[in-house]
């Protein structure tokens, strides 16, 4: 299966390009939703979770607090980096898993963290979804309900988005209208249909 890896920052827009693809008949593969599957009620991950950070950790109906397990380990690399050896190997077992039953042309892994884990070596070539940081920031902390000093903490944890831009194959501005965005995606589609020669 030929693999374009998708990412860009927080904020970036991810989302919006990879449901363009979606309705173009691509199967989309989001790493950030295997992610929350993985810390689902009743797995092992999230009982480890509890373990370490305390109750207070799960919401009353049994689920990760996903904000409040947030700001701990982005204000604590120790923390992230304990999550992250936790969370990362089970993730990366369903994103091939999910991959290798893709039934289009070539698929989509979408991931924030593509080029800052192994995740890059699933993918043949990097699509980055860019944005300013000052439109991130504003963007996320609209969408998310998030402090700025969390936003900040993640974006910083996050590749810098000049080193974001030099590993990229492709790059779709997302500083642009939806119409241009859609038209910028549509010409990456049949560039890609091209190399997997199914065009």
């Amino acid at each position: 299966m030929y693999v374009i890896g998708l990412t860009g920052g927080i904020g970036s827009g991810k989302s919006t390009v990879a449901s363009i693809f979606s309705k173009l008949g691509i199967t989309v593969v989001n790493a950030d939703q295997l992610a929350r599957d993985v810390v689902e009620p009743g797995t092992p991950a999230l009982a480890a979770i509890k373990e370490r950070f305390g109750a207070a950790i799960i919401t009353n109906d049994g689920s990760l607090n996903r904000r409040k397990l947030r700001e701990i380990v982005f204000a604590d690399k120790v923390e992230l980096d304990w999550l992250e050896q936790l969370t990362h190997p089970l993730i990366a077992e369903l994103l091939v898993k999910y991959l290798n039953q893709a039934k289009s042309p070539y698929a989509i892994l979408e991931s924030p963290l593509l080029l800052e884990t192994g995740q890059k070596e699933l993918v043949d070539r990097v699509l980055v979804v860019d944005l300013d940081e000052n439109s991130q920031l504003n963007r996320t902390t609209q969408r998310d309900n998030s402090s700025e000093e969390t936003i900040k903490a993640i974006m910083a944890s996050q590749m810098p988005r000049k080193e974001r831009l030099a590993a990229a194959d492709d790059v779709v501005d997302n500083s642009q209208s939806q119409a241009i965005v859609e038209a910028q995606v549509y010409e990456l589609h049949k560039q890609y249909l091209k190399l997997t020669n199914k065009s």
